[in-house]
């Protein structure tokens, strides 16, 4: 399945995509929420959809995230070796974690606001992963697998100077408003065969900077989860991104850095593509 959530923000609606065609389902379920995926809400929905009348979402509406707000965004830094090696930094024995303030999450196509006085905007296409119900301290990564809810892509927007010359932890420079743009829809893990070999690719004004494959990561989705519940209770509907390839800004030698008016275009295989103007 593909969820989606659309409408004016703070007033979405969630919904279904079924061939290109997106459905309301605002009259079965509030929201795609942590209630919703801790109450089997997925087996619910595809119970449902095979005895539901669902209308067509018709006209132009916002894609919004296609989750509503998770408890917690957790990212992991460096995880593509590429990556590690033009941040001019060594590939982690473990994962490194940071979070992202949960307020960032913005739509598929949203603007993401430049912050006052910002000279180093950055980008990070990633996969998402969201989960799909609570967990803690699992023992395998087959139990990680099943607590997987599905897929979806992020822009992990970064401000550099925040990040790294501003003390302490990266959280600063990662949670400006609208900095982590997510969608275009949530895709259930059956519907992908294999979440370890997924081409990712973006854009600045259609110049490619990030051409990539998930195979290249150094920590699999499923251990990145098993990994994480060993020091936190993981919730259902939380959020994880799980790191982004070489090609972003602060490994370029000239100034890549996003300006007023750029046009960033992410995409991940057989999930889907956000596209934002930052202003």
């Amino acid at each position: 399945m593909r969820l989606i959530r659309y409408g004016d923000k703070g007033r979405e609606k969630p919904g279904i995509e079924i061939e290109g065609t997106r459905f309301d389902c605002s009259k079965m379920f509030k929201d795609w929420d942590r209630e919703f995926f801790n109450d089997n809400g997925l087996q619910k929905l595809e119970d449902a959809l095979k005895k539901a009348n669902i209308h067509q979402v018709r006209g132009i509406e916002r894609v919004a995230s296609p989750i509503a707000r998770p408890g917690m965004i957790i990212c992991v830094g460096l995880n593509y070796s590429d990556h590690a090696k033009e941040s001019k930094m060594e590939v982690p024995p473990e994962p490194v974690l940071f979070m992202k303030a949960t307020n960032t999450l913005a739509g598929a196509h949203d603007k993401v606001p430049i912050p006052k006085g910002s000279e180093k905007v950055d980008y990070e296409i990633e996969l998402g992963i969201v989960i799909g119900r609570d967990i803690y301290q699992l023992d395998s990564e087959d139990e990680a697998e099943d607590a997987i809810a599905g897929y979806t892509v992020v822009n992990d927007v970064s401000e550099r100077n925040y990040q790294i010359k501003k003390q302490g932890q990266w959280v600063k420079g990662k949670s400006s408003p609208g900095f982590c743009p997510t969608g275009p829809c949530l895709v259930t893990k059956d519907e992908i065969d294999n979440v370890d070999n997924l081409k990712i690719t973006l854009k600045v004004n259609d110049t490619i900077r990030q051409d990539s494959n998930t195979s290249f990561m150094v920590f699999s989705p499923k251990y990145i989860v098993k990994y994480i519940s060993q020091y936190m209770k993981l919730e259902a509907g939380d959020l994880i991104c799980t790191g982004t390839p070489s090609g972003v800004a602060l490994g370029m030698k000239e100034d890549g850095y996003l300006k007023k008016g750029d046009l960033v275009d992410l995409e991940i295989e057989n999930i889907g593509t956000l596209s934002h103007m930052f202003v």
